[in-house]
């Protein structure tokens, strides 16, 4: 099954991504996101409180919730803080 992956930081960035291997998409999230908080003005701690507080939640439930979701042909949406992603099937 095929889905469509789309994020955005509030502000900052926003990109999507197609495939069908969930964990993938995880990954991609995780190197695109933290790829943009480095790129950041903020400092050292910032970026790791971003990745904990933020980018951890909404990245592990891609795989579970997400996926959950996706499977049954639903929607799915996450956000934590200024951190929004959404799975759609993809017809």
């Amino acid at each position: 099954m095929t889905f469509k992956m789309t994020w955005a930081l509030v502000a900052e960035h926003a990109d999507e991504w197609t495939g069908s291997d969930f964990g993938e998409a995880a990954a991609v999230l995780n190197e695109k996101v933290v790829e943009a908080v480095s790129a950041s003005p903020m400092d050292r701690d910032a970026q790791a409180h971003f990745r904990a507080a933020f980018l951890a939640p909404v990245h592990d439930s891609i795989t579970s919730a997400g996926r959950d979701a996706v499977e049954a042909g639903r929607d799915w949406t996450n956000a934590a803080g200024p951190l929004l992603v959404a799975l759609t099937p993809a017809a």
